[in-house]
């Protein structure tokens, strides 16, 4: 058996809203993301604190978690994804000929929301693939932009790129991240990011 395993994949990122009763914290109208394409955590920590005696370091305290941020690039939100994790909750409508288009508005009412963000790490180990199912507990996503570009001579693959602050949640003890086993399948692993953001 090897020593380690290394990582070889990023996949099917969900979406859940985020609600905490004193230290109960549930999950509610998750949904996927979007098609998964890369994601890079960047959590921050406070400085550690070294103790002196005789000379040298006799003891050491490292820093804990403060924060951080989260970059998700994906596909492409679809609508409902996107209202969901922006908070756009004012809708109207224009008619077009005989059809009526329904309009996301962003106005005073858009308020992103606390999100459960969840995720699949693939790693292989002596050639055998393992996913891993990750759940960052509470998290907000920033206003989203739009990059798009004009088609050359080939068609270029644009993907959208997404950042959500990483917070502390509301239980007890205040968790941030839970990495559960890894799953023998991805589709195991997505059973499991259901049932930590309670996705039926």
């Amino acid at each position: 058996m090897a020593n380690g395993k290394v990582c070889t994949g990023f996949s099917k990122p969900y979406v859940a809203l985020y609600s905490a009763e004193g230290t109960t914290i549930s999950y509610a109208s998750g949904t996927v993301l979007a098609r998964g394409v890369e994601v890079s955590l960047e959590p921050e920590s406070s400085d550690g604190v070294d103790f002196y005696a005789d000379n040298t370091i006799g003891e050491s305290v490292g820093g804990v978690f403060t924060g951080g941020t989260v970059t998700l690039t994906v596909d492409g939100l679809k609508k409902a994804a996107r209202n969901l994790i922006m908070g756009v909750t004012t809708t109207e409508s224009v008619t077009v000929g005989s059809s009526s288009v329904s309009v996301s508005v962003y106005d005073d009412d858009q308020k992103a929301p606390y999100v459960g963000i969840g995720f699949l790490a693939r790693y292989m180990e002596d050639g055998a693939e393992t996913w891993s199912p990750v759940v960052l507990t509470k998290c907000v996503f920033d206003v989203d932009g739009l990059e798009a570009a004009t088609q050359e001579e080939n068609i270029e693959f644009q993907t959208e790129e997404l950042t959500a602050t990483i917070m502390r949640d509301d239980s007890a003890k205040h968790a941030w991240r839970k990495i559960a086993d890894d799953q023998t399948s991805e589709s195991a692993g997505e059973d499991v990011l259901k049932a930590l953001l309670n996705i039926s």
